[in-house]
């Protein structure tokens, strides 16, 4: 089977080494597409591929349609709405993700964060510290999790809402409070961390109204997507609250006018940076390679998205 790695952001050397070792000891030969400038590009590599790993790069239904032969998609991440989905299982092709392969990364990314916003963007002036804080995750999962303990271990107190666990005892855990609604976790979170996946459910759907409803001074933190933000709906909530802060890891539509806006109080990374450690980049790459060999090997799906 011919392996395609597909990466516009190429993985590490050593990743790449790591992937080649895995595909060629389960048989399978490896193909490289790094750096690419135009779709045609990715149209013409992907024709003959049995298996394809990327890491952003953008799965259209134009791009499954070229691959005459794919059987399976691995997204070398947790997210995967970069790959069309409905287009992949019209044709039966399988598409996976990595889940936890980045999740440290992102979360030492959101904690460093809050500690950059509450130092004021580390600029002279007196900031203040996280002990002692509210801690708000939204969405616990592998991300959140690490985020919480990372929390606890600053001397935070962590409280966190995810409709989607029922057993407390997850919580209880890691001395997390779960609460209720979402209404909430919003009034009670000095920082708010958000790891909400972008679906028809989430977009747009933190706004004005939960960031008006956080505590004076709160900052709400996003390595998550940018498309759960209502953008509008943020700046009409940092228009009418001058101590709300946002930071994020994915650049806003408007980021250029919320910069100007809001000076100091908003920041975004110049690129989304949460899996942008070497060691997320080796680990979710091998985990890829991994689970394509399992696959063609056994039939495992373990971690397939589109079922």
């Amino acid at each position: 089977m011919k392996i395609l790695v597909a990466t516009e952001k190429p993985f590490a050397k050593k990743a790449v080494d790591g992937i080649r070792s895995i595909a060629e000891e389960a048989g399978h030969t490896l193909a490289l597409l790094e750096k690419y400038t135009d779709k045609a590009q990715l149209l013409e590599a992907v024709a003959d591929a049995d298996a394809l790993i990327v890491r952003s790069d953008k799965v259209t239904a134009e791009v499954i349609a070229a691959a005459r032969n794919l059987k399976i998609v691995v997204r070398a991440g947790a997210g995967y709405d970069n790959v069309d989905l409905a287009a992949a299982t019209a044709r039966g092709i399988v598409v996976m993700n990595t889940p936890g392969q980045n999740s440290n990364a992102v979360a030492e990314l959101a904690l460093a964060m809050m500690i950059f916003m509450s130092r004021n963007r580390f600029t002279p002036g007196t900031g203040s510290e996280l002990q002692g804080k509210t801690l708000g995750i939204h969405a616990y999962g592998n991300v959140g999790r690490l985020v919480g303990r990372k929390g606890k271990a600053l001397g935070m107190n962590v409280v966190a809402f995810d409709p989607f666990i029922t057993d407390v005892a997850v919580f209880a855990a890691d001395g997390v409070e779960p609460v209720s609604s979402v209404e909430e976790l919003y009034r009670r979170s000095d920082f708010l961390s958000l790891h909400i996946p972008a679906t028809a459910e989430t977009r747009g759907s933190i706004g004005y109204d939960r960031l008006m409803s956080m505590p004076k001074g709160a900052t709400l933190v996003n390595t998550a997507r940018k498309e759960v933000i209502d953008e509008e709906g943020l700046a009409r909530a940092l228009a009418e609250r001058e101590d709300l802060k946002y930071v994020t890891d994915i650049a806003a539509a408007m980021q250029a006018e919320l910069d100007e806006r809001f000076g100091k109080r908003v920041f975004a990374t110049p690129k989304k940076m949460g899996a942008e450690t070497a060691e997320a980049n080796v680990n979710a790459g091998l985990a890829a390679a991994r689970q394509i060999a399992e696959f063609f090997a056994t039939g495992c799906t373990r971690f397939q998205v589109n079922k």
